[in-house]
């Protein structure tokens, strides 16, 4: 579909902007080993065309008067002349001269094409069909030359003349800063020679080591402060590149519902109702896609609404193995190792079922042609080194493993599995977000990820959960979401915050569908206002960042310090910090996430009701 060429397109941008800032950071700690020019440009070149895959790419020096250049050095590829030697801008046409002149870069795919027949042989004399030449201009004169040449015709594309501008600033710079180095050495030198010769006091040539210091030190943090920005620019490029993602998904899930309901209001405005219901399951598909990628983006960053609970793995991957088998087919043999004892650990299980299922989907995509999956449960105790291998605390930990025998990972794919956005699976076969979302997961859970792997051998995935040591009770694996909403039993009273308008009005309505009675407030102090009354009150839900000072935390304080048994749901689209206490809830609270099914929101204010 459209949406999955789309989505593979900003996939593929992500994926080359990895790969051109992985370029740079290599070539960064290559050049800045050398302290030669001459060197720094010789690593330049030569990593540059292998990196584009190129026959040339080489640097000049301009003549004084810049009507001429030497091309002091160039990396050539197997099979391609050498191009050093001394050139006149004129022989290359008028286009060089206009561009190189003016300070622009000189872009031709196709010198037989694009230049006149005697200006194209000079190309083809050194051997280039094809080329960008990117001036460098210092105090407004063209002083030198950086360009990537082809022996054959090519179609530059704009990322490899922005690679090629980068290269070239990066490049010069390195060298000022190894002429800056050369300098101070030099001053050290001759403030020795001076102090030799004029038999200078230990206080002035203490003096003058000072002062040179100084001098490295003030020429150093200016170095590092534009490295600094660099490395923010391109962070904010990245960022830039995921939010136009994110914003081309959003906007294509908001045309999808924007569009359903223009297309029903039109539809009963001519007293239509026909395809009204396809319309409304449309709108509501969408919602959830929505829903979904938030979700998923909040995972990875660790951000995501979590309701822990004590939870029995061994029980919650008991009633998820009817779901496994359906999903990893028949072709695959799926067993389980449940061990004996097993402790109880503080998570969501909704969101670990997510994660389980994840990894699950994931063995069969590499068991294309059968195998053998298996989950196993287990206690275990890490002591230093196996903590500090996870990046966790020494402890007790209960273990989630899921092990397939499928083609295993190579070292280098491995090594960047947890990486967001990376995968090998085919353009449009997958987001890269799978295994991301589950370290996420199990980081804000307070465990860690463990990934081990042999080709044509099978991966092994262990997350690590800490073990809960409370005697509280096991929390139940989340059920389906009912069809039908429960209705209210009598007269119940439910006391709703919530500063959005539009929500608290849709909230409200559907409460008062289901026969509760409904009191609204669009802020904390209004809430507290109608807690004052003494009016009597089942259920408070309210959202969590409520405006005029006030969250949706400090509210439920405040009304429970005189209904110290009301029960509180919290409704959020966000897991606020100010809602949890050390990442679980107080007794009597519980959380909601936005957005959500009317079956689910009625179900969580029956059983809450009840209690």
């Amino acid at each position: 579909t459209w949406e999955t060429v789309e989505r593979a397109r900003v996939e593929r941008r992500l994926r080359e902007s990895e790969e051109r800032h992985r370029f740079l950071d290599a070539l960064g700690q290559m050049v800045t080993k050398a302290m030669d020019p001459d060197e720094i440009l010789a690593i330049t070149t030569r990593m540059l065309a292998e990196h584009l895959g190129l026959s040339n790419c080489a640097y000049a020096d301009m003549d004084e008067g810049g009507d001429g250049f030497t091309v002091r050095g160039d990396w050539a590829a197997p099979g391609s002349p050498s191009i050093v030697g001394h050139y006149q801008l004129a022989d290359f046409g008028r286009i060089a001269v206009a561009n190189l002149g003016a300070g622009k870069p000189l872009i031709i795919n196709n010198t037989v094409l694009e230049l006149a027949p005697q200006e194209a042989a000079t190309f083809q004399n050194i051997g280039v069909a094809a080329t960008i030449c990117m001036p460098l201009v210092k105090e407004g004169r063209l002083t030198a030359l950086m360009a990537i040449h082809d022996k054959a015709p090519r179609q530059w594309s704009e990322s490899e003349l922005a690679l090629l501008a980068e290269v070239t600033q990066r490049s010069w710079a390195h060298i000022e800063r190894v002429g800056a180095i050369a300098s101070l050495q030099e001053s050290e030198q001759r403030f020795r020679l001076m102090a030799q010769q004029q038999e200078t006091t230990a206080q002035e040539l203490a003096a003058l080591n000072i002062n040179l210091e100084r001098m490295v030190e003030e020429r150093t943090a200016k170095l590092m402060a534009a490295e600094e920005t660099l490395r923010q620019s391109q962070k904010m490029e990245a960022v830039g590149q995921l939010t136009g993602g994110i914003a081309h998904d959003f906007n294509n899930i908001l045309a999808g519902i924007g569009g359903s309901l223009e297309v029903m209001s039109t539809r009963l405005a001519q007293g239509r109702m026909d395809d009204i219901e396809r319309y409304l399951t449309g709108a509501s598909a969408a919602v959830r896609r929505a829903a979904g990628l938030t979700q998923r983006l909040l995972a990875f960053s660790r951000r995501q609404t979590l309701d822990p609970k004590p939870t029995d793995l061994n029980r919650l991957v008991a009633g998820m193995l009817d779901l496994i088998n359906r999903s990893v087919g028949p072709e695959i043999e799926v067993t389980t190792k449940a061990a004996t004892a097993l402790w109880t650990t503080l998570v969501d299980a909704g969101q670990l079922e997510n994660a389980l299922l994840n990894l699950c989907i994931n063995a069969r995509d590499a068991m294309p042609n059968g195998g053998t999956l298996t989950i196993q449960s287990l206690n275990c105790t890490l002591d230093e080194r196996g903590a500090r291998e996870n990046n966790l605390e020494p402890g007790p930990y209960v273990c989630l493993s899921v092990a397939d025998t499928g083609t295993g990972m190579t070292p280098e794919v491995l090594a960047r599995a947890f990486d967001p956005f990376f995968t090998t699976k085919p353009i449009g076969q997958g987001t890269g977000l799978g295994l991301s979302m589950v370290y996420g997961f199990a980081g804000q859970s307070g465990g860690a990820v463990q990934v081990t792997s042999e080709v044509d051998i099978g991966t092994t995935v262990c997350i690590y959960l800490p073990r809960h040591a409370a005697q509280d009770s096991v929390a139940d694996s989340p059920g389906a979401v009912p069809e039908y909403a429960p209705r209210a039993q009598g007269s119940e009273v439910i006391l709703l915050v919530d500063d959005e308008a539009l929500v608290r009005l849709i909230a409200s309505e559907q409460l008062e569908e289901l026969g509760y009675r409904v009191l609204e407030a669009a802020d904390a102090q209004a809430a507290i206002e109608i807690l004052n009354e003494n009016r009597h009150i089942d259920l408070l839900v309210t959202d969590v960042g409520l405006p005029g000072g006030m969250n949706g935390r400090q509210l439920a304080d405040a009304a429970r310090k005189n209904r110290p048994e009301l029960e509180i749901l919290f409704v959020t689209g966000y897991a606020e910090h100010a809602v949890l206490n050390q990442g679980q809830l107080e007794p009597g609270m519980h959380i909601l996430t936005k957005p959500y099914q009317m079956g689910t929101f009625a179900q969580r204010v029956k059983e809450l009701i009840a209690r």
